[in-house]
């Protein structure tokens, strides 16, 4: 269900939702791939992503990439607890997404230093925010546009579904 009608073509809802602009959706597969591929860390990608996502209140994009880090990086329960558990690198990556969605003026040198101090490159620090900038984009769009996340997500653990729905309920099943 969405706002606006875009037919029952196949795909994703957050697919059906570019159907009238497709050569967007292209843009955004290229830049979200560029920004995702070049990096190199998929997992701080993730991270990244779903620090922006969470704040943004998307659920779509929570389920999308909390489901990546519990299928690739972490158990279900990790996910729903991050940043717990991680070093102080990862929870400093997670924070300057977070940052960078509620006032991307705010992030200062001692941030940036922050993140230099514990390891990461000027171009890692680039990434994490490319990452949330490029969500802000992704995720506003749909909500915008009232795209629920597809009934598949129902699928998940319901704790993990329930921790990662942080805005608009998963499209009801059939």
């Amino acid at each position: 269900m969405a706002f606006i009608e875009f037919g029952d073509g196949d795909g994703t809802n957050s697919e059906r939702a570019f159907a009238a602009r497709p050569a967007v959706y292209a843009a955004w597969q290229q830049l979200n791939g560029a920004i995702k591929e070049s990096g190199g860390d998929l997992r701080r990608y993730e991270l990244a992503t779903l620090a922006a996502a969470r704040r943004l209140r998307s659920s779509y994009c929570c389920l999308a990439h909390g489901k990546v880090l519990a299928e690739q990086f972490y158990s279900a329960d990790e996910v729903r607890t991050l940043p717990d558990g991680l070093d102080e690198a990862d929870r400093a990556i997670m924070e300057l997404a977070d940052k960078v969605v509620v006032d991307a003026t705010s992030v200062t040198q001692a941030d940036v230093d922050r993140l230099r101090g514990l390891g990461l490159t000027d171009t890692e620090i680039m990434d994490v925010v490319l990452a949330a900038a490029a969500r802000c984009f992704f995720s506003k769009t749909l909500d915008a546009l009232g795209v629920q996340p597809d009934a598949s997500f129902h699928e998940l653990d319901s704790a993990f579904r329930e921790a990662m729905t942080v805005g608009r309920p998963i499209e009801a099943a059939g």
